[in-house]
């Protein structure tokens, strides 16, 4: 992996190599020769071909060794048989960056993988920094260079991009150029041999001419990296991601793609929201962000004001607020004064403001110009639709005039396509975004406002509880010498006391009588589950007796569940029941789990205990180590979580309980990287406290 300091000559270098140059216009080795010499960079240019000869009017050299001097940059356009061989080369020439646009590495399969991990470990040890292979290039608008073997050359801008994807990259170069969206850098990083999307989002962090950083990504080759260097720069910069491969479907395309392992939906989503990233799932609304990041100031507040001349769009923005996170403004006392004078008296002056469709620029004018001085706004978007009085670049300018002497982010949305289409032109090169739709609007001033409240966030709070680390780690060796997949459920049981989880006392019996002998012990009431390494679910098979009171209810408890799962699993070894005190009265089922994400790592999940929660989706999700406030938003995220609170007049459970066994897990699981999934289901919870009443921990 790269440092970021080693970034300079890759982004700013004052020469560049061209290896593989061509006079055929058709070749690569061509057209990045020519977006080079097509920029502007100002820089010296080195075109390498053995032909020799001119190119583009600029002398060929015929070998690296000819060279005048190491240039800070090589472009490597050649074929995958002689990449290596050239790296080398550079690297004893001390070339200190690589840009490999070469395909046919680890996306090929073995033999190309372990090529390009001969390539890393080259780069690695000549400290040499090295993007791609696979990679379409890097564009730097500051310093006209253009990298890359795409046919446009983005306007100069504030928005940073790096993308996994060579082709998108091409298709988003397009569109920019169209649109006149302006990029900063543009970096396209292929396979991540060696350069990572950790290494280049840290670079734009500290970049003076990045204002917004957005990226797509397929995969996350080191997660805890990548969150720690998202962390860092999301206190700075807003950060906007589109994750790619988090179904089975897009995990093979992604593998297929570039080589690369992908992880799941749900722990990217919780990577993104414990990093402060703002993840969006398709491209229009990555772009509608950056634009809206760019170009306009953050909110103080989430109290949006809606100013429209028709009813129908200012009731669908409204009803898109409720979802998003913000409240329409009560205008103030002023404000309303203000609005009473300048506007019809068929008008309505609350929230959202009709000013009727018969409206002109200057009443547009005069309601802006009463928001704006609002204290009880902290954002302003303007509807209009084309109507037969509307006014369309005289209404965009007096939009564009409040968002200029205005602290608060102005937004548009000019519904309809011919019409408006001079007023949508005006507003979106003086940097008012402008919409469509209204949808897309609430959620471009939505995710500006969950970026100031991150940056306002209080300060992380990390919990670390006592536990015997040796102990469970005792059980798990001895475990993973017998071969087990998965630990008995008594050492499970050891190692969660281990961690100071509360379990129930328990007994492994072999047979009816000792069932009753340890029940006695105990105390009454108790509860019987079947033990087996072959049954996953005891709910599944009937494998579960509970508040048995007499030594009878046990005996019976013991050869009806005993037989019952003979009979569901003859295939399933049968090592006897566990006897266990009975858990807290009045309680509520939950479950607690974690899992091995291959790009995150621990992925922790809390839900209401039974197949319905799963099914429904109602499962909130968070990375280890957790956070106190990560533990107490996970809890609080179900939507079935006012079962808990104590909905109906029903006693609410002790959360700080629940809370406490998550942060415990996600201990275990931060200590434990071999158990591969541990579940705590059910979990007994009361408004006392909470009680374990069985888990399993796999191992691998």
């Amino acid at each position: 992996m790269q440092s970021h300091a080693s970034l300079s000559t890759l982004f700013n270098p004052d020469s560049v190599a061209v290896i593989g140059a061509s006079r055929n216009p058709g070749k690569l080795g061509h057209v990045v020769l020519a977006n080079l010499v097509g920029a502007g960079y100002r820089g010296k240019l080195f075109p390498v071909n053995p032909a020799g000869g001119e190119i583009l009017g600029l002398p060929v050299y015929t070998a690296i060794d000819q060279l005048p001097h190491a240039p800070d940059l090589a472009v490597v356009l050649l074929p995958r048989k002689q990449v290596l061989a050239t790296l080398a080369e550079l690297a004893k020439a001390n070339v200190r960056s690589v840009c490999v646009i070469t395909a046919g590495f680890r996306e090929t399969g073995r033999d190309g993988f372990e090529l390009e991990m001969e390539m890393a470990e080259l780069a690695r040890r000549r400290n040499m920094t090295l993007l791609g292979p696979n990679s379409l290039g890097l564009i730097n608008t500051a310093c006209g260079l253009n990298a890359t073997i795409a046919q446009a050359m983005p306007a100069k801008g504030s928005v940073g991009f790096f993308s996994q994807s060579g082709a998108l990259c091409s298709a988003i170069l397009d569109w920019a150029d169209g649109e006149g969206f302006g990029f900063s850098k543009f970096v396209s990083l292929g396979n991540k041999a060696a350069l990572s999307e950790a290494d280049v989002l840290e670079a734009l962090g500290d970049d003076p001419d990045t204002r917004v950083i957005i990226g797509y990504l397929e995969s996350v080759d080191d997660g805890e990296k990548f969150l720690r260097k998202a962390r860092a720069v999301t206190g700075t910069k807003p950060v906007i991601m589109i994750k790619a491969g988090t179904t089975p479907s897009g995990a093979r395309a992604t593998s297929s793609h570039t080589g690369s392992m992908a992880g799941s939906l749900d722990a990217s989503t919780a990577a993104f929201r414990q990093a402060g990233i703002i993840e969006v799932h398709d491209l229009e609304a990555l772009f509608d962000l950056a634009r809206a990041f760019a170009e306009q100031p953050l909110p103080k507040g989430p109290n949006l004001t809606v100013i429209t001349n028709s009813g129908g769009p200012g009731i669908l923005a409204a009803d898109a607020c409720e979802g998003a996170g913000l409240s329409l403004a009560r205008p103030g006392q002023q404000c309303l004064e203000a609005l009473t004078l300048a506007l019809p008296p068929f008008a309505s002056i609350y929230n959202p403001i009709d000013i009727i469709g018969d409206a002109k620029a200057d009443r547009y004018r005069a309601t802006l110009d009463a928001v704006a001085a609002d204290e009880t706004t902290h954002a302003i978007l303007t509807l209009l639709t084309p109507t037969a009085s509307a006014e369309i670049k005289a209404t965009a300018q007096a939009i564009i005039d409040t968002a200029k002497t205005c602290d608060k982010p102005v937004f548009a949305c000019f519904m309809g396509h011919e019409r408006i289409g001079p007023g949508r032109d005006m507003l979106m090169a003086a940097g008012v975004p402008c919409y469509a739709y209204p949808e897309p609007a609430i959620r471009a001033i939505a995710a500006i406002l969950a970026h100031h409240r991150w940056l306002n966030r209080p300060h992380p709070v990390e919990v670390c509880f006592r536990r015997d680390k040796g102990k469970a780690e005792h059980v798990i060796d001895k475990a993973r010498k017998l071969g087990l997949s998965e630990l008995p459920f008594t050492d499970a049981m050891t190692v969660a006391a281990a961690y100071e989880l509360p379990v129930p006392e328990t007994r492994l019996v072999r047979t009816s009588e000792q069932a009753v002998r340890a029940a006695k012990k105990l105390g009454y009431p108790v509860a019987l589950k079947i033990v087996s390494p072959h049954i996953q679910s005891r709910a599944d098979v009937g494998g579960v007796a509970i508040d048995l009171h007499t030594p009878r209810d046990v005996r019976d408890a013991w050869l009806a569940i005993t037989s019952r799962c003979q009979r569901k699993r003859p295939d399933a070894y049968i090592a006897g029941c566990m006897v266990q005190t009975m858990g807290p009265i009045k309680a509520r089922e939950v479950e607690v789990r974690f899992t091995q994400d291959p790009q995150f790592g621990p992925l922790l999940s809390f839900c209401l205990a039974g197949p319905l929660s799963e099914m429904l989706g109602d499962v909130s999700h968070r990375l280890a180590p957790l956070t106190l406030q990560d533990a107490q938003d996970i809890v609080r995220e179900i939507r079935s979580f006012p079962l808990l609170r104590g909905a109906r007049g029903e006693e609410p459970v002790n959360l700080t309980a629940i809370e406490d066994i998550l942060l415990s897990m996600s201990q275990l699981a931060n200590d434990f990287p071999s158990i591969q999934e541990a579940v705590l289901s059910p979990v007994l919870v009361n408004a006392e406290g909470a009680l374990v009443s069985d888990l399993r921990l796999t191992i691998g």
